[in-house]
C-alpha cells in the first residue's frame, strides 16, 4: 500500500490529463461532422481505448480545420 502513496502525486496529474483530453476529443467528435481521416465512430473508439495518445492522435490527425 505503501509504494502506491509513493507514486499518487504522478499517477493523479496523469489521471486527470487524459480524462480532460478524452471528454474534450468526445466533445469535439460528437459537435462535428468532418474529419480529415476515418469518421466518426473510429475516432470514439481510439479516443476511449487509446488512453492519452488517442485523443492527441484526434488533434493532431482527425481534427477538420475550421
Amino acid at each position: 500500500m505503501d509504494e502506491i502513496r509513493e507514486y499518487l502525486p504522478f499517477i493523479i496529474p496523469l489521471a486527470i490529463i487524459q480524462f480532460g483530453l478524452m471528454i474534450a476529443s468526445l466533445v469535439h467528435i460528437f459537435k462535428h461532422d468532418k474529419y480529415k481521416v476515418g469518421n466518426r465512430a473510429l475516432w470514439v473508439v481510439i479516443c476511449l481505448l487509446v488512453s492519452i495518445i488517442g485523443p492527441v492522435a484526434y488533434f493532431a490527425v482527425g481534427k477538420e480545420d475550421s
